[in-house]
């Protein structure tokens, strides 16, 4: 009598470990060049956030039917959002006596106030605000309680350039007159 005897295989042949290889080759050479360029991701990171900030500002402007301001700090480091009354439209920017916009995320950063300081916040590497094109060479972006940019109350703001710069990538941002439509643009090639 012949007894039939079943082989079991255990263990990978060596075709399905070339082809694990391969695929994890593949992977590496897609995902190195992304990991390598660290300092693009965070420009691209703070521009996202300043861009989400402007359109925050300008989404409080109309729900409060108030004014709601972006200051952008001397230093480049980044920038606060305000309220500001008419009364006190024109006074000039004090960190002491600013009013600044609630932090809605609940994270508690300078006392609950609406601060984003890039150079304190290791998201956002060596990012800063390296140009600032607003008007009458202004540092601060004000928006009115239908959500349009202003200049003083009543008059509405030309064009506003924002620049920022990281490691590796530069940005520029717009925001429209009137309208306050905000457009982003890479600009180092």
């Amino acid at each position: 009598m012949l007894s039939s005897r079943t082989s079991r295989r255990s263990g990978y042949t060596l075709i399905e470990l070339i082809m694990v290889v391969a695929l994890l080759g593949i992977a590496a050479a897609i995902l190195s060049p992304q990991l390598m360029n660290l300092g693009r991701l965070e420009a691209s990171s703070a521009v996202r956030r300043l861009v989400a900030d402007i359109t925050y500002a300008q989404s409080e402007a109309l729900a409060a039917q108030s004014f709601r301001r972006i200051h952008f700090f001397d230093d480049g480091r980044g920038y606060c959002l305000l309220n500001v009354t008419e009364s006190d439209f024109d006074q000039p920017f004090d960190s002491n006596t600013a009013d600044y916009v609630a932090d809605p995320s609940g994270v508690v950063r300078g006392l609950g106030h609406y601060i984003v300081d890039y150079s304190n916040d290791d998201r956002f590497g060596s990012v800063m605000v390296s140009e600032l094109d607003l008007d009458d060479g202004s540092r601060s972006l004000t928006f009115d309680s239908l959500g349009g940019t202003v200049e003083t109350p009543g008059t509405p703001a030309g064009e506003g350039r924002i620049v920022l710069t990281g490691e590796e990538a530069e940005y520029e941002i717009t925001v429209a007159p009137v309208t306050g439509k905000v457009s982003v643009l890479r600009i180092d090639g």
